[in-house]
This record gives C-alpha cells, structure tokens and sequence, in this order.
C-alpha cells in the first residue's frame, strides 16, 4: 500500500482543517472509490432480472421518451 503524503492546512489555532494532496493521488483515490461504489453496486443487483438485447433495447427507448 502506497502511503498518501499531504500538507496539512493549519487553522489560526494551529489546528487542522484540511489536508493537500497532489492531482496524482487525488485520481487514484478517487479511482478506487469508484470501482469501489461499482462492485457494490453490482453486488446489490446480482438478482435482478436480465433484460436480453431487445428487451433492454426497448427499455432504454421507453427511459428516453420519459425524459
């Protein structure tokens, strides 16, 4: 595991109040919450119904004619 290095952001109590990090491992912390929020997701709907290709076909229209 990679260690995050930030520079604390100081309040004028000398008490933390943000920590800044470089874009870098900003994107790979994201990244990972996301993939994270994904599996999650599909864990969740694992026993939903599948829609073969017509059916999902038509769902999607119908969403688009709602909209």
């Amino acid at each position: 595991m990679e260690l995050i290095n930030g520079k604390y952001v100081i309040d004028e109590h000398n008490q933390k109040v943000a920590i800044q990090i470089d874009i870098e491992t900003f994107q790979k912390i994201e990244e990972i919450l996301e993939n994270f929020a994904l599996v999650q997701l599909m864990k969740e709907n694992e026993n939903d119904k599948k829609l073969n290709l017509d059916e999902a076909k038509k769902y999607y229209q119908a969403l688009e004619k709602a909209n």
